[in-house]
């Protein structure tokens, strides 16, 4: 504990991030003896909150050389030499894929990368996003209808315990409950823009493939797959119409040699995919209302019959998923986004 709350000392203190921590170690040979000199008053009793802070609220904090750091992110220059988990830390030794594409998903984007994380996270793979709306939460989502725990990693660019975007606060506590959280910043941070390209980075760092889906030559996923590709990531993009924006990203990619072709899980695992039977554990409410919905609209009466649940619950439970960007109200009932 003394040498983590040294460590923070350092990499808590203002102009000293990753690089210049590492710097700082071998110059004086331990985080005590760095952060002795380097990190004032104020930093110290601002991480003496914070670690309190983050007991009360059951958040880890796992240094770059404990055996449950990413091994595949710490194999990235200038690091986190320290991140923040909020959920089942054993998440963090899977072997894991990212999943990543616009906030501005299509339906049928958003179903084909949902079913094909479903498909990861039954096999034993943790399937990490960066929780925004869109592709990040269907990839969330796809991966939390596998049975089991330890689905999937979202990657956060406030602190562990900041829910953003807010509409994603039931999925937080899913993850929370079933996978793992974490972030390299602070508990209680609040992030601003550049927080979210360093996220991007650490998505791409702490996976061994990429799969980019929907996505605008401009997006954050877009970054983040070239992040992957510096980084030596094999990356796999998933191919749309040419005359739709978010087909640019994906088809660029492709054009030039960066990315795979990806159609499907297929693409990674021989033989057919696994069903998805009615004896998987521990899957929400939500998710089952959220596997009958599809392209023709579904009324609350219809979806009460279908699911079994009374219209009460299936009008709370549409409410969360419309909150998350997963369902939408159309003539006639409802759509799967």
């Amino acid at each position: 504990m003394t040498d983590l709350f040294h460590k923070l000392r350092l990499i808590r203190t203002p102009g000293i991030g990753p690089a210049k921590y590492a710097q700082l170690i071998r110059q004086f040979g331990s985080a005590a003896a760095a952060a002795q000199l380097a990190a004032g008053d104020d930093v110290t009793d601002a991480v003496r909150r914070e670690m309190d802070r983050a007991a009360a609220l059951g958040i880890h904090y796992i240094c770059d050389d404990d055996d449950l750091y990413p091994a595949a992110l710490r194999g990235i220059k200038n690091h986190p030499p320290v991140i923040t988990a909020r959920g089942n830390i054993k998440t963090l030794g899977r072997a894991a894929v990212a999943m990543v594409g616009t906030r501005h998903a299509t339906a049928a984007g958003m179903g084909f990368m949902a079913d094909m994380a479903r498909e990861f996270a039954t096999r034993g793979m943790a399937v990490v996003s960066g929780m925004a709306m869109g592709t990040d939460t269907a990839a969330h989502r796809g991966a939390l209808r596998a049975a089991g725990d330890a689905q999937t990693i979202a990657v956060l660019a406030g602190g562990a315990d900041y829910i953003w975007p807010v509409e994603n606060e039931s999925l937080y506590w899913d993850i929370v409950g079933r996978g793992v959280v974490i972030s390299e910043m602070p508990v209680g941070y609040m992030p601003t823009a550049t927080n979210f390209v360093q996220r991007n980075r650490w998505v791409a760092g702490i996976c061994d493939k990429l799969i980019l889906g929907e996505a605008d030559l401009k997006s954050g996923s877009m970054t983040t797959a070239r992040f992957a590709i510096e980084s030596n990531r094999p990356v796999f993009a998933v191919p749309a119409h040419p005359s739709d924006p978010r087909s640019a990203g994906p088809n660029s990619l492709i054009r030039a040699g960066h990315a795979t072709i990806c159609t499907g899980i297929s693409d990674f695992f021989d033989g057919d995919v696994v069903p998805q039977t009615k004896n998987e554990k521990n899957v929400t409410s939500e998710n089952i209302l959220l596997d009958r919905l599809g392209m023709i609209p579904l009324s609350e009466s219809v979806l009460s019959d279908v699911v079994k649940k009374s219209i009460s619950e299936i009008k709370r439970d549409l409410v969360v998923l419309e909150l998350q960007g997963l369902v939408r109200k159309v003539d006639g009932g409802y759509v799967r986004m």
